[in-house]
């Protein structure tokens, strides 16, 4: 019965999936966030020039 189980456990991908997904969103997560802080004072300069700008 137990080797039953454990080799159920075994076959059963519906975690590792879950797991690989979440991985795959945090990597995501990571990279936009990399990209936002890397970009940000430079936007931020853009958008005060275009202030400036306007009347």
């Amino acid at each position: 019965m137990e080797g039953n189980m454990l080799k159920k456990f075994i076959k059963n991908e519906a975690g590792a999936t879950a797991i690989e997904y979440g991985l795959i969103a945090a990597g995501i997560a990571v990279a936009i966030a990399v990209v936002v802080f890397a970009l940000g004072s430079k936007l931020n300069t853009l958008f005060s020039n275009i202030n400036t700008l306007l009347p």
